[in-house]
């Protein structure tokens, strides 16, 4: 580490836990903020942060496209940066903030994958054989009928859960609390976690889902045993958390029509991210109709 560059460690680390303390975010979302600053960090090399201008920051970005970084990614890297001044201006005296008036370059819009209804009852359908699958049962299961997001998950603890009524309260984006409906299977698989969940919890952890040390469990282990059940169970997609909360979310769209209960039960702050949703259910009726109206298939030429 140079002289140049030695200060960026603890203005990070400061700033990290001005995320944590002051905004309330997750861990996981910091670790996050962490890894887009790091790329500030090694693209600015020895000239101090302080003498970073927009044209700098411009050919970054540029830098960082060439190299396949797609348009959501680069907003997303663009947007913790631009905070990041915003903090060294507030408690660091610095001058200005090089990223205001930037805008990544736009990528085509894709739309989220989700399992078929068939594929995701594949998924939670685990075998119950040891203590680690009942949790990763209980796991899928609530991931599948409540979309939660992954930092939402592992930050649960027990008293959370109302299983009587069929509830779990959730903890979301800005520390808002939403309430969401669980499903029966979830229930069930829950409730056998929750019998067995002493075999791997450390006597004074708060956490619902505990690791092998029996400490909370953390993002990167759901993440890893998702992708191994996913193989196991015979699943062709890249299985990850988010799969099956746009999974629950494209299948409740279809069953029930309702976008605004999509939207409270997913904690989106704005509808016109739900909306989302409603193209891929036009995608899945329209595969529907091709394959089922006598006259949506072109006639083949003679």
């Amino acid at each position: 580490m140079t002289d140049a560059t030695a200060p960026n460690q603890k203005y990070l680390h400061g700033y990290l836990a001005w995320l944590r303390n002051e905004k309330q975010y997750s861990e996981l979302t910091a670790e996050n903020y962490a890894r887009d600053l790091k790329h500030l960090f090694e693209l600015a090399a020895a000239t101090p942060l302080a003498d970073l201008k927009i044209h700098h920051i411009r050919r970054f970005i540029a830098q960082l496209h060439s190299k396949g970084l797609g348009g959501r990614s680069l907003a997303r890297m663009l947007s913790a940066w631009r905070g990041f001044f915003i903090y060294l201006m507030r408690d660091h005296g610095l001058a200005d903030n090089p990223c205001v008036g930037l805008r990544a370059p736009k990528s085509a819009k894709t739309l989220p994958q989700a399992l078929s209804p068939d594929e995701a009852t594949r998924m939670v359908d685990l075998p119950t054989d040891s203590t680690a699958a009942i949790r990763d049962k209980a796991i899928f299961e609530l991931f599948y009928s409540s979309g939660l997001r992954l930092a939402e998950l592992v930050d649960l603890d027990p008293p959370q859960l109302d299983l009587s009524a069929g509830e779990v309260r959730v903890i979301g984006k800005g520390s808002k609390t939403r309430i969401v409906p669980l499903g029966q299977f979830a229930i069930t698989a829950l409730q056998a976690w929750l019998a067995v969940r002493v075999q791997l919890a450390k006597a004074d952890e708060p956490a619902l889902f505990v690791g092998q040390r029996g400490s909370r469990i953390s993002p990167r282990v759901v993440q890893l045993r998702m992708k191994e059940w996913g193989i196991k169970q015979g699943i062709t997609s890249n299985v990850h958390p988010h799969l099956l909360r746009h999974s629950f979310a494209t299948h409740v769209l279809q069953s029930s029509g309702d976008l605004r209960a999509v939207q409270e039960m997913l904690g989106h702050a704005s509808i016109s991210t739900t909306q989302v949703y409603t193209h891929l259910d036009f995608q899945y009726l329209s595969k529907i109709y091709d394959a089922a109206h006598p006259r949506a298939k072109k006639k083949t030429q003679k």
